[in-house]
């Protein structure tokens, strides 16, 4: 198990996930076909080559699920017992196919849970950073995380 309990974790806790994933064409076409997306800058090469990005762009939403995916299997893999929400999702800079992504996560709070004395509230702050060293992707993500031996 990879993922930390909520005891092991400090505020101010940094991790540079090892893993790092380059986006490909068929990523982005299964996914926004899958969520069933219209939108032509993510599907129509001339309608995106056509517009002031030049060329496709990356789905927003493949783009979070994969900062999020990247992140998991250092902080809540096996330890998770639900993610609570996620806030200030925000995308500085857009993704093209063949970019690199690597993420990195901070604890920016801890708080014990009021309803569940086994587990505690960890708030991440993750990135999406291309290969261009450019943050493409933020947000935070609250987690509620099992505590060690309750």
């Amino acid at each position: 198990m990879a993922g930390k309990y909520f005891d092991e974790w400090q505020v101010g806790d940094t991790i540079a996930h090892e893993i790092t994933r380059t986006v490909t064409e068929t990523d982005n076409l299964l996914f926004t076909v899958m969520t069933h997306n219209p939108q032509p800058l993510h599907l129509d090469a001339e309608a995106a080559k056509a517009s002031e990005f030049g060329q496709i762009l990356v789905n927003g939403t493949f783009t979070f699920a994969l900062m999020v995916g990247l992140s998991v299997g250092d902080t809540t893999l096996g330890t998770l017992v639900a993610n609570l929400g996620y806030d200030k999702l925000v995308m500085p800079k857009p993704v093209f196919i063949g970019d690199t992504m690597r993420a990195t996560s901070e604890v920016v709070e801890l708080k014990e849970s009021k309803s569940r004395p086994n587990a505690g509230i960890v708030t991440f702050q993750h990135e999406l950073i291309n290969q261009r060293g450019e943050v493409v992707c933020r947000c935070l993500r609250s987690a509620l995380v099992k505590r060690l031996d309750r």
